[in-house]
């Protein structure tokens, strides 16, 4: 067999690929080799990749780019706990965590080092749920409004598109993440509530009524859906407006290194721009998850109006912009990986 016949192998669960794909694989491949992986029993998590494309709009293309945004989202938000523990707390009790740098002195000083990653098991599970809705979400409702508008309106409109799109599908992913961003805020703001997910989501529940867990949907609706209008339609724009006028050769003919440099750089420059516009809703979501009770009018009557806008705000721009930049990035590198064009700047030919 020549080694450009051999077999690549990926960690994508198979029900990504089509069974087309998988059966013309598996009749072209030759049994492995004595002493592989194949041979011990030991291959159940690597399975074999398709070397057709999956089709574009297809239900295992919307399986490919759910599965993208667990990977992306999940893996992000979880990697920055430390600086989202220090934001809530800032956001709670700004007389105590008073600057970034006296946050980070005041838990190091009473939790020790483990206490930065205090929530990190409700952030993976709840940010890897959110992903998987929001982006593949957000491929079906960009195209199928799209094909609603019809091809010349869907490319008169496109950014109406995109912000439709976009805040259609974070309505769907704010369910899935809100249980577990309750409980990741108590957990982060009240020391000695709980350890974890384990022993925090029914102490939580105990408290508050499994109806608890759902009281921060409204203001993370809030929070969530301008932060994923202008975290997909400033991305989709900037990264047009990078192939435009920055890099000198068109899309297509670009390498596929230079493309994902592109979608971090749209991205992080997108991330920006959503840490501004929703960080308002972030210090409301922040406040009804930590106070029993309490309603919006009274997070802005103790927090008030000029704090909802800059309270924490420093920090939330050097998160959000990193974690946006870094989403896109692992985004678009997972889609080059299963055979799929980068996201964004017009059509774009399949990874070989």
């Amino acid at each position: 067999m020549a080694p450009s016949d051999q077999p690549r192998h990926s960690l994508i669960p198979s029900f990504l690929y089509s069974p087309k794909a998988l059966s013309s694989l598996s009749s072209s491949s030759s049994p492995p080799p004595s002493g592989s992986e194949g041979s011990n029993g030991n291959n159940n998590f690597m399975i074999p990749a398709p070397k057709e494309a999956i089709p574009l709009y297809s239900s295992a293309y919307y399986m490919a780019c759910s599965f993208g945004g667990i990977f992306s989202c999940g893996l992000t938000h979880m990697s920055v706990t430390p600086l989202d523990l220090v934001k809530c707390n800032m956001q709670i009790d700004p007389v105590k965590y008073k600057n970034i740098s006296s946050g980070f002195g005041i838990l190091m000083k009473e939790q020790g080092m483990r206490g930065f990653f205090r929530g990190w098991v409700p952030t993976l599970l709840g940010y890897s749920a959110q992903g998987a809705c929001k982006f593949g979400f957000y491929e079906f409702f960009k195209k199928y409004y799209s094909d609603l508008a019809g091809p010349e309106n869907a490319a008169k409109y496109k950014t109406f598109i995109f912000l439709a799109g976009s805040a259609s599908a974070e309505v769907i992913a704010d369910i899935a993440l809100c249980p577990m961003e309750a409980v990741k805020v108590r957990v982060q703001t009240q020391p000695g509530f709980a350890r974890g997910l384990s022993d925090g989501l029914p102490k939580f529940i105990k408290a508050e009524g499994a109806g608890g867990l759902y009281k921060g949907l409204v203001p993370l609706w809030g929070r969530q859906i301008p932060y994923t209008m202008m975290k997909f339609a400033s991305f989709e724009t900037v990264v047009e407006m990078l192939y435009k006028n920055v890099v000198p050769t068109p899309k297509d003919q670009c390498s596929k290194g230079l493309q994902l440099g592109v979608s971090f750089a749209a991205g992080y420059i997108a991330g920006v721009l959503c840490a501004i516009v929703s960080h308002p809703a972030d210090n409301l979501v922040s406040f009804l998850n930590n106070a029993k009770g309490a309603t919006v009018g009274d997070a802005v009557k103790k927090i008030g109006l000029v704090g909802l806008f800059t309270r924490g705000l420093p920090l939330r721009i050097v998160m959000i912009g990193t974690l946006t930049g870094a989403q896109w990035g692992l985004y678009d590198s997972f889609k080059v990986f299963v055979g799929l064009p980068t996201s964004g700047g017009g059509a774009s030919k399949p990874a070989k």
